[in-house]
């Protein structure tokens, strides 16, 4: 474990956690613990919207795959019955 240099100095968190007494330092700690909750159920809200988004487009990206492989048949065939009627010129 990698111990800082700053850790027995004067001001430093750890040593001032140390010296404060227990009663104290376990509602800072509540606290703290209550703020990151509520700050992660922000954020798993944020995540619930965006995969729903996400599904949302997913499906319509789906849909644009198939109408623009539709588009490349209609495109194929057309070019098909274009170079079909075309007569095919002689090298000779």
């Amino acid at each position: 474990m990698h111990r800082s240099s700053t850790a027995g100095q004067p001001g430093h968190p750890s040593l001032r956690l140390s010296t404060a007494g227990p009663t104290s330092i376990k509602p800072r700690q509540f606290a703290h613990l209550q703020s990151q909750m509520a700050q992660l159920q922000a954020h798993l809200s944020d995540l619930e919207n965006h995969v729903r988004v996400t599904a949302i487009q997913a499906e319509a990206i789906r849909r644009l795959g198939g109408l623009q492989g539709g588009l490349f048949m209609a495109a194929s065939r057309v070019l098909g019955e274009e170079s079909a009627r075309e007569p095919t010129e002689n090298p000779l």
